[in-house]
């Protein structure tokens, strides 16, 4: 009879342990791509010798956030090739680096690497500002799937065996590439429009190619899967001059509608039904779209547009609030029904030409924003301009990489060093 009541007693534990532990964030911001995270307790200050769990030397450089998956944490680098701009070394050198790292003590648990498939960009121009690992991985629980550009799409089961690798096409751009990777059912699917002006899903099981949709020009913008009221699912793309809402299952086009005229950098972010998309330089634009409709729904399903952009990071959209920040550090909240500005603050950042990347992510009552050069800072959400702190890890190494919430804590990443963040 004790050992009964002990068994349960031990199940209830776990199944309450299981029921508050913070979410796993197994792709780019986050399970749902929101950039919002449950998790509570998080810091709100830190320093170098303050809140630091541990900080880890990566064996390359990189741009693209971790993932985390119980006690893992997954990440991409380079090496050999793309550091220093002027000795940048040889081409011939460059390695992709897939990492597993161990969530409590940051030790690295496996290091697999592979050659680049060349010629790729020359290290010079946009590619000094973040390199050639900038997509971040994704993972099911039961694989790993990595993106790297014309050197393609790779499978890895979580003890980093090489399961599939994939080609996504042969182009390449003076700007790199970046999108992420995106899984959905059985499917991994990836925006290679540098690669082959297409978006391409595969089966995850043996990286066949299931679906490709074409003409997707200008577009380093990962897609998103929105779930609409009826549970049905969209795959909303981003691109220049247009938006387009595919089918992920098939492939098959459901909607269109006028975009940004320019280039695009910045996902769509979505709150139920209604998907936020933004880009471009000069042409500047917001749209605020409801998926559902069929065919060409420029003027049936565009709530707004405005002529404001964060041009590279994403905005995070939360309690009929669009948050964002731009490129030059400037943070606007909008009104997520009207589009109407509540407020721009320059946060003052420092540093080199643009200098923010990294996307903003929601938890605890907090916007952490982290910038490329100058520190991270950490405001309070609502509709008037509030800052909570200011936080500097003394690192002079350049943080792309958008925040991970994981387990109570913060994920940090800069390209040399990976950080632990947590009260």
């Amino acid at each position: 009879m004790h050992r009964h009541l002990t068994i349960a007693a031990s199940f209830f534990a776990l199944f309450f342990v299981l029921l508050f532990a913070g979410a796993d964030w197994t792709r780019f911001r986050g399970p749902d791509a929101s950039g919002i995270s449950e998790d509570t307790g998080l810091p709100t200050t830190w320093s170098a010798t303050e809140n630091v769990v541990w900080k880890t030397p990566l064996p390359g450089y990189g741009a693209s956030s971790p993932i985390t998956l119980g006690e893992k944490v997954f990440l991409t680098c380079y090496s050999g090739y793309g550091f220093d701009p002027d000795a940048p070394g040889e081409q011939r050198d460059l390695k992709h680096h897939v990492l597993c790292l161990d969530r409590r003590k940051g030790e690295i648990l496996w290091d697999k690497t592979s050659p680049a498939v060349l010629p790729d960009t020359e290290y010079g121009g946009f590619m000094l500002r973040h390199g050639y690992a900038s997509s971040t991985p994704a993972t099911d629980g039961q694989g790993l799937y990595a993106f790297f550009g014309r050197s393609g799409v790779f499978a890895y089961t979580l003890d980093g065996e090489l399961k599939w690798k994939a080609d996504a096409g042969s182009g390449t751009h003076s700007w790199g590439s970046a999108t992420s990777v995106v899984l959905y059912d059985d499917l991994v699917i990836v925006n290679a429009s540098v690669e082959s002006q297409a978006v391409i899903a595969f089966d995850k099981a043996t990286g066949q190619e299931k679906w490709r949709a074409e003409e997707i020009p200008m577009s380093w913008s990962t897609p998103l899967v929105v779930t609409l009221a009826d549970g049905s699912h969209e795959l909303v793309v981003n691109m220049k001059d247009h938006i387009r809402a595919y089918d992920p299952k098939t492939g098959k086009l459901l909607w269109h509608c006028k975009g940004v005229q320019d280039y695009v950098v910045p996902g769509p972010v979505a709150d139920r039904d209604v998907v936020y998309v933004t880009g471009g330089r000069q042409a500047a634009r917001i749209f605020a779209v409801r998926c559902g409709g069929r065919g060409d729904v420029t003027d049936s399903h565009i709530l707004w547009e405005v002529r404001k952009t964060p041009k590279v990071a994403m905005p995070v959209v939360h309690d009929g609030l669009l948050f964002y920040v731009t490129q030059r550090g400037t943070a606007s909240y909008l009104d997520a029904k009207t589009g109407d500005v509540l407020y721009e603050q320059d946060l003052g950042f420092s540093g080199r030409g643009d200098t923010v990347y990294a996307s903003p992510v929601l938890a605890d009552g907090k916007l952490y924003v982290v910038s490329r050069e100058d520190g991270a800072a950490v405001l309070a959400p609502g509709r008037e301009f509030k800052e909570l702190a200011r936080n500097h890890l003394g690192d002079p190494s350049i943080f792309n990489g958008t925040p991970v919430v994981s387990d109570g804590q913060l994920l940090l990443r800069s390209d040399k060093f990976l950080y632990c963040i947590d009260e």
